[in-house]
């Protein structure tokens, strides 16, 4: 019998699974991951927002903005162009040009040392001097490796790319005209200011203001992105000189020649505009080359024109006799008896060159006589010459600016200083500069008005102040063209196209309060004659010889000539000299050179023949030693020539 299967107890409704659903599982871990990243997302973004977006939050965005451009916004300088000094007529003496400057960080650096002997090697320095230069500054982030390169020689430096080594724009400053102009514009240190000279004076004027801008540089110290100008850089000014760069070149040479041929250890020489008061050239000599200051030295660099004094001797004649005729008790008919040549004053004797006899005034100035001033000042106050000479301006302040300029000394004197009062009427016991000197000139040229003396170019001429009568300056002016006449003493300073006055003057060098027999020779003028445009003064400190082979008229007055017919012809000015003057002048001239080298031949002779006795042959002669003498002789041999 076949059973049929018990039936099966069917569940009840209460009763569930025992068993999940894994579907239901899979959506419960789902959820839960995606709401932990969704968290994480939220936080993320909060963090983010306070960083970059909530300024108020501890060290948000504000804070790491100014951190990160602490580290790569810089603040670079512009350097300002500083003004350019030009003579009148806009020629340069002084201009700026671009160089570059090499500096390194040396944080930055010392992390490469295997850099250390290339960058030495490009540098031309030691190694171990730049490591150690390196080692000195490692606590810095600025040094100096060189400056003032020439741009492209700092570009190839910067192409090998070594970290830390930078580039910037500095100024050097040029000197065109070099050591023709230094010793008046002077020159500027290695940080572009002034030191000397215009440049030193005016430096304020000529310096500009330097300008800023913002820069975004790599971690190398490059610049990569230039952002913003905070202040633009303010050039200069420039600055226009009195000088006329033509005059002064011709006064440097010819001034360079008669020291040398003078033997003279120094000189100086100035050419003044009468009607302008303006310096139209001064010159020193020796000189320095501005563009190379490794020969530069101290007396080299002194404009001893404007900064040395000295005692002005027999040119200052001339403004003793203007004393005396503007006291009245004088006119230039009056005589005076030099006689027998000497004279007695005090415990002192007053000595001539020569017995001059009785001479009128302008012969006094002419022969230079010193027994003439001292008899003329005996009879007049003290302080009549001394008076004088501080109304032209001696022993004052010019006023010119120029750094180191010398005030020069006037003494007041009592009526017992017999032998001061004898001294001050002949250019002694008083000190000058020669500056000083062309100014007392041109106001007797300018027929008794004082100009303000300019180096600075003028716009217009000044009026000036009336110091001394137009009549007396006329009379002098007359009594100094016969210095240059036949019978006087500065034969040499005549020019063959135009008529010339001047004095000549040797006045004996004070060392230790007591006078030697070295001189200072000098030889000041004024041309044309009716109408002076310019006043020249020349002095030669020391020339060689004594007496009359080197004194004013032998070593200053042809420089003198020379540099008036030259500079007028440059001004353009008409020439005033007669036909009968122009050929007198050039018959003289001819004289002296035949008769200078008739004398260099027979000395040239003579020692040929001691030569030739001593039985050593000429060529043999040590070859310093006879360009030494010749050089000797020569300057001696043109001194011992007489004027005709």
């Amino acid at each position: 019998m076949i059973r049929s299967p018990a039936p099966q107890p069917q569940p009840s409704k209460s009763q569930k699974p025992q068993s999940r659903s894994p579907l239901k599982v899979a959506r419960w871990r789902f959820y839960c991951v995606m709401g932990v990243m969704a968290i994480l997302v939220v936080v993320l973004i909060a963090h983010v927002a306070s960083l970059q977006v909530l300024p108020n939050t501890d060290k948000g965005f504000e804070f790491l903005q100014d951190q990160g451009e602490s580290r790569t916004l810089r603040t670079e300088i512009i350097p300002a162009y500083r003004g350019v000094i030009t003579d009148r007529n806009g020629s340069p003496l002084a201009v700026s040009t671009p160089v570059a400057t090499l500096w390194a960080n040396p944080k930055v650096l010392l992390q490469s040392p295997q850099r250390f002997a290339e960058l030495a090697q490009v540098l031309n320095i030691n190694k171990a001097d730049l490591e150690a230069r390196l080692r000195r500054y490692a606590a810095k982030e600025f040094m100096y490796l060189e400056r003032q390169m020439a741009p492209d020689a700092a570009q190839k430096i910067m192409d090998l790319d070594i970290p830390g080594v930078n580039v910037r724009t500095e100024y050097h400053r040029y000197y065109p005209a070099a050591d023709v102009v230094s010793h008046l514009v002077g020159m500027t240190d290695v940080d572009d200011r002034g030191q000397e000279g215009m440049e030193l004076a005016y430096d304020a004027w000529l310096t500009g203001e330097n300008g800023s801008k913002q820069v975004l540089k790599d971690l190398r110290g490059r610049t990569v992105k230039e952002l913003q100008l905070i202040k633009a850089a303010r050039s200069g000014q420039n600055l226009t000189l009195s000088i006329d760069l033509r005059l002064q070149y011709l006064a440097h040479r010819e001034l360079k020649k008669a020291v040398e041929e003078s033997g003279g250890i120094a000189g100086s020489l100035v050419i003044l505009d009468v009607d302008t008061g303006e310096v139209l050239a001064i010159t020193n000599y020796p000189s320095y080359n501005p563009n190379d200051r490794s020969q530069a030295k101290g007396a080299a660099m002194r404009n001893r024109a404007i900064t040395d004094m000295y005692e002005p001797g027999s040119t200052f004649k001339p403004l003793g006799i203007l004393a005396a005729l503007e006291t009245g008790k004088f006119k230039p008919s009056d005589v005076i008896d030099t006689n027998p040549g000497y004279f007695q004053v005090a415990n002192k004797t007053i000595k001539d060159h020569n017995n001059e006899g009785v001479i009128d005034l302008a012969m006094i100035i002419a022969k230079s006589s010193n027994i003439g001033m001292t008899k003329i000042t005996l009879q007049l106050d003290p302080n009549a010459m001394g008076n004088m000479y501080s109304r032209l301006g001696v022993g004052q302040q010019i006023g010119t600016g120029f750094p180191g300029e010398a005030t020069g000394f006037v003494p007041k004197l009592k009526p017992a200083q017999l032998i001061e009062r004898a001294n001050i009427s002949y250019g002694y016991a008083l000190h000058t500069t020669v500056l000083q000197a062309v100014q007392a000139y041109a106001v007797i040229a300018a027929g008794g008005v004082k100009r303000q003396i300019s180096l600075l170019k003028v716009d217009a001429a000044p009026e000036g102040a009336k110091v001394v009568d137009k009549k007396y300056t006329d009379q002098v002016k007359a009594m100094l063209q016969k210095v240059v006449a036949a019978e006087g003493t500065g034969k040499r300073a005549r020019t063959i196209s135009y008529t010339v006055a001047g004095k000549t003057g040797t006045a004996f060098k004070s060392v230790g309060g007591r006078y030697t027999g070295k001189q200072v020779s000098s030889f000041a003028g004024m041309a044309p004659v009716d109408n002076p445009r310019i006043v020249t003064m020349v002095v030669i400190d020391e020339p060689q010889g004594a007496g009359t082979t080197a004194n004013g008229g032998m070593v200053a007055a042809p420089a003198f000539s020379k540099v008036t017919e030259d500079a007028l012809r440059m001004l353009q000015v008409p020439p005033d000299a007669t036909t009968e003057q122009v050929e007198e002048v050039k018959a003289y001239a001819a004289r002296n050179a035949k008769i200078a080298a008739d004398k260099i031949a027979e000395k040239l002779k003579a020692q040929q023949e001691a030569a030739q006795q001593a039985a050593i042959p000429t060529t043999d002669l040590p070859k310093a030693n006879t360009q030494k003498t010749e050089a000797q002789k020569t300057g001696a041999q043109k001194a011992e020539v007489q004027p005709l």
